[in-house]
């Protein structure tokens, strides 16, 4: 089902206003918390470019389309949006759905600015309409990889779950850990119980275990199956997919959702855009905006920037992604060509690698930069 467009400051959508269609999950069993991040960020940032006089005096309107975390939905969204004349389509969360947005943009000539899938074939093949603000799965997987060497860990576990996200996920992580000696043992998590999976990973003589699932279910459970098996008191449960980055995880788990260690792109500090940005983003979402909520403040004052500087023409948008050159949030925001990459991307945001402080588990703390 289509959602209206949002209203996206105080201009009026008289029908002149330059539209950018935003993909997000607000309906399960997509992430819906990652969803309003994201559209939180892309709303702040609209309303802002508005209340600065929109694109050439026309205000800039966000109409939205749920993806459900459905790819079918998604390319069906990017297919209405074309039709109604958006001048570009930004936003989405779930790689895999992000990855049928992206290919049906390329086919239809609609440029797409992806904001937080980082699954690094996003693209079946190298195109020119898409380019995307999140570091690839294998440059922020490897930060976490050296991360989990650094810290001593040589036998790391994955409980997994059948994806084409989390196979690419585990993959990088042996390839990276490997020459580390580092070695990565799989455990599907559809043939074993939380309680059978403590029993493997006690015979495996892991030291780590990572998420490379779902949330929050199976990941709550299987955490709470290992905080209350003694057997694993040192064990490291780690999620570089982010699952604890978000307000829900710390509600459902309390105290043994924290010192779980997990991938955030954000800089060790903000500079002075991004403190107001943050301030911003906490008065609206009445609590701490995730490093998903910078993902959407940006991709839209980069769609503003383009739209500003070379018109609403679908061509030449996609056209200036290799000219783009925008100060965001998080820094200063490029597109490259990055081997093995087919869409132009930002390379690198900064990745961090952070925890929830048992102490105190609405605050994070670095453990590691990359």
């Amino acid at each position: 089902m289509s959602t209206p467009a949002v209203p996206t400051g105080p201009a009026r959508d008289d029908g002149s206003s330059v539209r950018i269609g935003a993909l997000v999950p607000l309906t399960r069993p997509g992430w819906v918390e990652a969803g309003q991040q994201l559209l939180a960020g892309m709303e702040l940032a609209v309303g802002e470019v508005n209340e600065a006089g929109g694109i050439d005096g026309r205000p800039l309107a966000l109409v939205v389309r749920d993806t459900a975390a459905d790819p079918q939905r998604a390319a069906a969204a990017v297919d209405e949006l074309a039709r109604l004349g958006v001048a570009a389509v930004a936003g989405e969360y779930h790689s895999v759905v992000a990855c049928a947005a992206a290919a049906r943009a390329d086919a239809l000539g609609v440029p797409f600015l992806c904001s937080s899938a980082v699954l690094d074939a996003l693209t079946e093949r190298p195109t020119e309409w898409v380019a995307r603000l999140a570091p690839a799965q294998s440059h922020g997987w490897q930060v976490y990889a050296d991360f989990l060497l650094g810290a001593g860990h040589r036998r790391i576990a994955v409980a997994t779950q059948s994806s084409v996200y989390w196979a690419s996920g585990a993959r990088i992580l042996r390839e990276h850990l490997a020459p580390g000696g580092g070695t990565v043992v799989e455990l599907d998590t559809h043939a074993l119980t939380p309680e059978a999976l403590c029993d493997e990973l006690v015979d495996q003589r892991a030291t780590a275990l990572l998420l490379l699932v779902g949330h929050p279910e199976p990941a709550v459970s299987i955490v709470k199956a290992v905080r209350h098996d003694q057997r694993l008191a040192e064990m490291l449960i780690g999620a570089p997919a982010g699952q604890p980055e978000f307000a829900e995880w710390a509600r459902l788990l309390g105290a043994e959702g924290a010192a779980i260690p997990f991938l955030r792109y954000l800089p060790e500090r903000l500079g002075r855009l991004g403190v107001r940005v943050e301030t911003d983003l906490r008065a609206r979402l009445a609590g701490a905006p995730s490093f998903v909520a910078f993902e959407g403040y940006d991709t839209i004052i980069v769609l503003a920037d383009v739209l500003r500087s070379h018109g609403t023409d679908r061509a030449r948008i996609a056209g200036t992604w290799p000219t783009v050159a925008v100060e965001g949030t998080r820094g200063q925001i490029r597109f490259a060509r990055v081997p093995g990459i087919g869409v132009r991307q930002w390379a690198w945001p900064p990745v961090q690698v952070v925890d929830r402080d048992p102490k105190d588990p609405d605050r994070f703390r670095i453990l590691h930069t990359g």
